[in-house]
């Protein structure tokens, strides 16, 4: 089973704003009824997501993390900030031209200098509860993980794989392997042929059928299906 966690990572309550203005979106809500629909059925993940609230993200994540069955994560262009702590969540396998992205937690906050102290603690406790997600994934130190938060990294697919965030680089299924560059049909042709012969196969079956109908009929013998 098929699910995309695509543009923004929304709590339950704000989905419908995102979805009024036409924004593309995702809550754990959408994640959950899906779950409860498959029945221990493989889950495969499809990630283009730039982030967004952290709680959500962590939310998908925990979700996925219980989920019975296999679960698959494929990140297609973009999983950053909270959209990569959900890649955390299974096997998974990126795009060579993809990229993953962490960095520090943020949030907005008012008042005094004991309440941007409080605040300070809060985002501190955050950054630690995310690599805890990226530690059990990639087996990589608390301290380095949270250097490479607070200086906001980005990986190449290549890196993403080296550090242990993604399992695998994944493979153009489409690619068409030759010893030679030249005489091969290209393979949008192929399949275009394969696709009109089967549309052939089929018309001669029928038409066969047709005229055996017509031959009992001559005969006066009765049709059997």
């Amino acid at each position: 089973m098929r699910i995309d966690i695509n543009g923004v990572i929304v709590g339950n309550d704000d989905a419908w704003i995102y979805d009024y203005f036409g924004y593309e979106n995702v809550c754990p809500k959408q994640i959950k009824d899906v779950i409860a629909k498959a029945n221990g059925e493989k889950l495969d993940i499809y990630i283009n997501s730039s982030g967004g609230d952290l709680f959500a993200g962590i939310e998908i994540y925990s979700e996925l993390r219980e989920y019975s069955g296999q679960v698959m994560i494929h990140i297609q262009s973009i999983a950053g900030s909270a959209a990569s702590v959900i890649a955390m969540a299974g096997q998974s396998e990126i795009s060579p031209t993809a990229q993953l992205m962490i960095h520090n937690v943020s949030g907005s906050f008012s008042g005094d200098y004991h309440e941007m102290e409080k605040a300070s603690e809060i985002l501190q406790g955050l950054n630690k509860s995310i690599v805890q997600a990226y530690a059990d994934k990639t087996g990589l130190s608390e301290q380095e993980l949270l250097e490479m938060c607070d200086k906001e990294t980005w990986l190449t697919a290549q890196e993403a794989v080296e550090k242990g965030f993604i399992d695998k680089i994944s493979v153009n299924k489409n690619l068409q392997i030759a010893a030679s560059t030249t005489g091969l049909l290209p393979l949008e042709v192929i399949n275009k042929m394969r696709n009109q012969r089967a549309k052939e196969v089929n018309a001669d079956f029928l038409l066969a059928k047709t005229q055996a109908k017509l031959n009992l009929l001559k005969l006066g013998g009765k049709e059997i299906d």
